[in-house]
């Protein structure tokens, strides 16, 4: 249990994020997210991983929330990206794998090069799962590409390549608002870090998360992550003046 009270702080973005408005993602394509979502609910295999991400305490920084929307967005932009029609079979499988992808891709995520290494226990966990060797390596191969600012390896085949990008997008969208509403403060929950001191270090954070804002891969997370790196700025810039006039 934390020593410092993160409550106040937590309310003040929230209600800074519900003045800037939702990203037009969920308003645009709600239908697409929603499918998404019912899938992800209803797959018995996307239960087995979040047991096991859960009972290995592997979601430790950024928390099982980002992982669950990460996975879901990641399906989402698979849809749009498959044309948004009633999604076959093929269709269907390639969202699980981004489901399974999402769940698993921050497994390792307080150790150095997280993805690389959550890359590898993947491949060690998803032994056990019915899987095709080759739904493996794309869900491992995603899992080490969605690192910010490194190199992205070549992966075979377009639906490979599409479940690597979708997962990177729907991870970066995070750092848009959720980033100020969720992600910040579970991560210093989980050091015990006291808020203050985020505000000599705020603007060079600013400053990375602006980055992102040209990095998104997929045609669909090139039109709508920039809306959603922009709110975030907003939220963090107006949170920090905020924070400074306590």
């Amino acid at each position: 249990m934390p020593d410092h009270d993160y409550r106040p702080v937590i309310g003040l973005s929230l209600t800074i994020a519900a003045a800037v408005g939702t990203p037009r993602f969920y308003l645009e394509k709600e239908r697409e997210v929603a499918l998404s979502r019912k899938l992800f609910t209803a797959e018995p295999l996307i239960k087995e991983g979040l047991w096991i991400v859960t009972e290995r305490g592997a979601c430790p920084g950024h928390g099982l929330l980002h992982v669950e929307k990460v996975a879901v967005d990641s399906g989402a932009l698979i849809l749009i990206e498959e044309g948004g029609k009633a999604p076959d079979n093929r269709i269907r499988r390639l969202v699980l794998l981004a489901h399974l992808a999402g769940i698993l891709h921050d497994i390792r995520r307080t150790e150095k090069e997280h993805a690389k290494k959550g890359a590898e226990e993947a491949e060690r966990l998803l032994i056990a799962f019915p899987l095709r060797s080759d739904e493996r390596v794309s869900i491992t191969g995603a899992i080490r590409n969605h690192e910010a600012f490194r190199p992205c390896r070549a992966t075979t085949g377009r639906a490979a390549q599409l479940l690597s990008d979708a997962l990177y997008d729907a991870d970066k969208f995070r750092w848009g608002p959720d980033n100020f509403t969720e992600t910040l403060w579970a991560m210093l929950a989980s050091q015990d870090i006291p808020p203050q001191t985020l505000l000599p270090r705020f603007f060079a954070g600013l400053e990375g998360i602006r980055k992102i804002r040209d990095s998104f891969r997929t045609p669909t997370g090139r039109d709508y992550g920039p809306d959603f790196i922009n709110r975030g700025l907003t939220i963090g810039e107006r949170l920090h003046a905020a924070l400074t006039d306590l």
